[in-house]
């Protein structure tokens, strides 16, 4: 079932489609005060969702790929340390000084 677009005076050089939904009536009044009080139409709102929905999957891809690159070219490094757990969650304090005791890190 293919959509049927038609050209739309209201969007200047874009061929557009019209989308029907069913919805129940009480939600449609709903959503309609709701949009009047943002200052919006549900079409744009539906307009607005599908276009970020339709687009997410490819943002995704490109963030993805952007923090790979990133990653790539950092030039910091991990180091040679190496903590456990416990050394980690350490959480005593040394009661004269008030500073965290100091744990062999010569592993």
């Amino acid at each position: 079932m293919g959509s049927r677009a038609t050209p739309n005076p209201c969007y200047t050089g874009r061929v557009v489609a019209n989308l029907t939904i069913t919805i129940d009536d009480a939600l449609l009044r709903r959503a309609r005060i709701r949009a009047l009080e943002h200052g919006t139409s549900v079409n744009a709102l539906l307009r607005d969702y599908l276009t970020a929905y339709a687009g997410s999957a490819l943002q995704q891809q490109r963030a993805l790929a952007d923090l790979l690159a990133l990653s790539a070219a950092a030039t910091s490094r991990r180091g040679v340390a190496r903590w456990t757990r416990e050394d980690l969650h350490e959480r005593e304090a040394a009661p004269e000084t008030g500073a965290l005791p100091e744990t062999d890190t010569g592993r």
